[in-house]
């Protein structure tokens, strides 16, 4: 119970009760992890806890996967693991919930506090007795790290889970596993203040961007990761209406706004997107960028030609104007400002051609990226969550128009293969109302096929594309400096891929399609299914090179990039 921003304690509530009760209020109504022996009276305690279910994974960085897709569609997600081996598994899901910016609390069961007490040698450990190797690994992947105890878990909870709201990012929770069921010695705290806008630099950054704008013809919206992070784009939509300007999203911020809005042009890929979007941008008299990364993704191998002095850039907590800083400006307070400022272009913004608005025609021939992306624009509807793993897949859906709604889930920044997966497992329990598409590649799906395993446990029905290309494709694209038959690292066993369900004893729709007629016809039948099963398709595409146009044009930038070298 929460009364006056306090959590009220129940007579003899324990330490777990106490942080499950926490979590419940902020919405988490699962917990995905692994059991192991020093997690038991964590997992005893919620196997007996009302409204929170335990989400078992199929290994630790599978679980983590899901829990930051997770905390992508609901806006926190939590994670339990083992001391150890189960924590050292997850790392590098929460590492990539620290780049990507995502809340998620990772909680670790540890041995008994007399063990840690007397450095005993035990298993799981470095065998030198030092119980907090581990979290001090933590501290450089989270914004926060704490050990519960009877005495401080009512502080250090609260202040954990507010930072990870606070700074998008995960946080880090170890409890012995003898502590978990003992009752709490305090009472909770009044959490802190949440931090206000100074008002003087505000007006100060409105004063300085107006003067900005009073010999603009030319201005755009730029759009970007944390924008979609710190849930921003109801008020850019807002701004970007008043100000009649065009918008654009980076590569890790896509799907930050309305991509069916008549105002959206697309993705802005510097010398690799589509060059109209690039040439509205470039050529601007100002630009107005929200949540901005300057990735060498977002930048596109830093072929991006921005002018920061032409620009405007709003963080949640900052804006830059120019060469100006202005701090402690909440992103909501001057986009709100702005509003007001009393500019609006007057044309009308251009209709922008996007790449795969049609499909190719002829059912007969070969699949292609030229064909099978608009099929897959084509067959995308509302509301939909849509997985993309990183690889050639990401690019080529970087340039998909998506409906209104849509929840786009992909790793931009961290792009570690194999997150694609079990994210749109932890993507489906998150929302069980939506329809949830996975696209990934064979060589992806094979680092973390086990989660279509969970799926089926748990019921989940979305619809995956596997893109059978014949390995690491988009390393062959990158790696210029081998021809590409010598690349045998990137070559990998052939699978029966439309066997893994019932390889995994379920049941699922399933087709391998080689032809643009037998997609047509297999994305037709999944569609009729409407639900009813997961659905396997998996794409032929005999070129191991063929690509989207955004990877091929990279390619020939870095061959070009090679030979001057």
């Amino acid at each position: 119970m929460k009364i006056g921003g306090v959590i009220q304690l129940a007579e003899n509530r324990t330490l777990g009760q106490y942080l499950y009760d926490c979590l419940r209020e902020e919405g988490i109504t699962e917990i995905f992890g692994v059991p192991g022996d020093y997690n038991f009276s964590l997992l005893d305690t919620l196997e007996e806890y009302e409204g929170i279910e335990f989400i078992n994974g199929r290994n630790e960085l599978n679980a983590g996967y899901a829990a930051d897709a997770y905390a992508r569609v609901k806006g926190m997600s939590a994670l339990i693991t083992t001391f150890g081996v189960g924590e050292m598994s997850a790392c590098n899901a929460i590492a990539g919930a620290y780049s990507e910016n995502v809340p998620l609390i990772h909680i670790v069961g540890s041995p008994k506090s007399m063990m840690q007490y007397e450095k005993a040698i035990a298993h799981h450990t470095l065998m030198d007795g030092d119980f907090d190797v581990f979290r001090k690994v933590y501290e450089h992947i989270t914004c926060y790290t704490a050990i519960l105890t009877p005495e401080n878990a009512a502080r250090e909870i609260p202040a954990a889970i507010r930072l990870a709201k606070e700074k998008k990012k995960p946080v880090y929770l170890v409890v012995a596993i003898d502590l978990v069921t003992k009752p709490l010695l305090s009472q909770s705290e009044s959490l802190e203040n949440e931090a206000k806008t100074n008002v003087d630099a505000l007006q100060s950054a409105v004063k300085h961007i107006k003067g900005m704008l009073e010999h603009v013809s030319k201005a755009v919206l730029l759009v970007d990761v944390k924008s979609l992070r710190y849930d921003l784009g109801e008020p850019v939509q807002r701004l970007a209406e008043t100000l009649n300007v065009p918008v654009a999203s980076l590569m890790q911020g896509k799907s930050g706004f309305d991509e069916s809005h008549p105002q959206y042009i697309g993705v802005y890929g510097g010398a690799f997107g589509n060059q109209e979007v690039t040439k509205t941008v470039e050529e601007a008299d100002i630009i107005i960028a929200v949540g901005a990364v300057w990735s060498d993704t977002n930048t596109s191998k830093e072929t991006a030609k921005l002018d920061p002095l032409k620009m405007v850039e709003i963080q949640p907590d900052s804006v830059k104007v120019g060469a100006a800083s202005y701090m402690n400006v909440k992103a909501e307070d001057i986009l709100d400002a702005l509003k007001d400022i009393g500019f609006k272009l007057e044309k009308p913004v251009a209709a922008m051609a996007f790449p795969y608005e049609t499909s190719a025609d002829d059912p007969s021939a070969p699949l292609k990226a030229a064909s099978y992306y608009p099929r897959i624009q084509q067959m995308l509807k509302e509301d939909d969550i849509v997985v993309t793993e990183t690889g050639t897949f990401s690019y080529g859906m970087s340039q998909v128009r998506l409906p209104k709604g849509v929840t786009y889930i992909t790793q931009g920044g961290w792009q570690s293969i194999g997150y694609a997966t079990p994210a749109a497992f932890g993507a489906c329990i998150a929302d069980k109302n939506r329809r949830v598409l996975l696209f990934t590649g064979d060589g992806s799906l094979q680092l973390t096929a086990q989660e279509i395993s969970s799926m089926l446990e748990k019921g989940c029905k979305p619809i995956i594309f596997i893109l059978n290309n014949d390995g690491y494709t988009i390393e062959k694209f990158l790696n210029v400096k081998v021809d590409i038959e010598k690349q045998k690292y990137n070559e990998i066993p052939a699978w029966n891929y439309t066997n893994l369900a019932e390889a995994f004893g379920g049941e699922a729709f399933t087709a391998r399609v080689e032809t643009n007629g037998e997609l047509d016809e297999a994305i037709t039948n999944a569609q009729d299914l409407d639900g009813e099963k997961l659905c396997l398709i998996e794409l032929i595409v005999n070129d191991q090179m063929d690509g989207p146009e955004y990877l091929k044009k990279m390619r020939k930038y870095l061959e070009k990039k090679e030979i001057q070298q």
